[in-house]
């Protein structure tokens, strides 16, 4: 019975995974039977400078969540005060708004000082990938026995060498966890980026510009590249993550 139990769940299951790989396996598998076209637009400059662009931004994004993230995740993790639950509300709010509302709310409230620029593609990236990070911080403190901390505290440690040496390496795998998360999000972030830096162009934005100028044909090449550069970078973190 418990054999059938598993089968059962594990089929349902790989009904949600099916949906997910089948649809990037057709992509590539399409584009690969147009080699020529594929390889040319590894040679295109545009190409190249959209998707450097893409991975310079995303991994700003990701050290600039991690610097006000973790410390905030640590606070919501150790400490109960008024109004906590509103600041974890808060937290999770970027994950229901539309995105392209959330670029019409930047622009509104940066105005020019975010349009067109490398400062605005990260605004849009930060606001919609932050909760990733903050959540898995503090989940990663959460899971931390606070006792191991106090020991330190007795011995003489401060507040601060408790956290660097004690808390922080112990919640590590969550940060880590919650860092690759956090890349991943801001690299597919489109609606936001959108609205508010048109240019410098990201690879996201060249494919909804060549699938609309050009069709779906021109703006395949560039899908597929950011598919596979997506799922190796994200491997790899996943790998380095596990590893740490």
């Amino acid at each position: 019975m418990r054999d059938r139990f598993l089968i059962s769940f594990t089929l349902i299951g790989f009904v949600i995974v099916g949906f997910v790989v089948i649809p990037i396996f057709v992509t590539v598998l399409m584009q690969m039977s147009d080699a020529e076209s594929f390889v040319k637009t590894l040679k295109d400059p545009l190409v190249l400078e959209s998707v450097k662009n893409s991975l310079l931004t995303a991994t700003a994004t990701t050290l600039i969540a991690a610097a006000f993230g973790i410390p905030l995740g640590y606070v919501l993790a150790r400490e109960d005060f008024r109004g906590k639950s509103l600041i974890q509300g808060i937290v999770d709010l970027p994950i229901v708004i539309p995105h392209s509302v959330v670029g019409i709310m930047l622009v509104v409230t940066f105005s020019s000082a975010i349009l067109d620029n490398y400062l605005g593609i990260v605004a849009a990236m930060l606001f919609v990938s932050s909760p990733f990070m903050i959540n898995a911080a503090r989940d990663g403190f959460l899971s931390i026995d606070e006792k191991l901390e106090y020991v330190a505290r007795t011995l003489g440690a401060s507040r601060l060498r408790v956290f660097l040496t004690v808390s922080l390496p112990l919640a590590s795998k969550s940060i880590l966890s919650g860092a690759v998360m956090t890349w991943a999000r801001a690299m597919s972030e489109v609606g936001a980026i959108l609205i508010i830096a048109y240019y410098p162009k990201t690879a996201q934005i060249l494919v909804i510009e060549y699938f609309a100028n050009y069709g779906l044909k021109s703006a395949m090449p560039i899908a597929v590249l950011l598919i596979l550069l997506s799922l190796t970078v994200f491997a790899f973190l996943r790998w380095l993550s596990a590893k740490a």
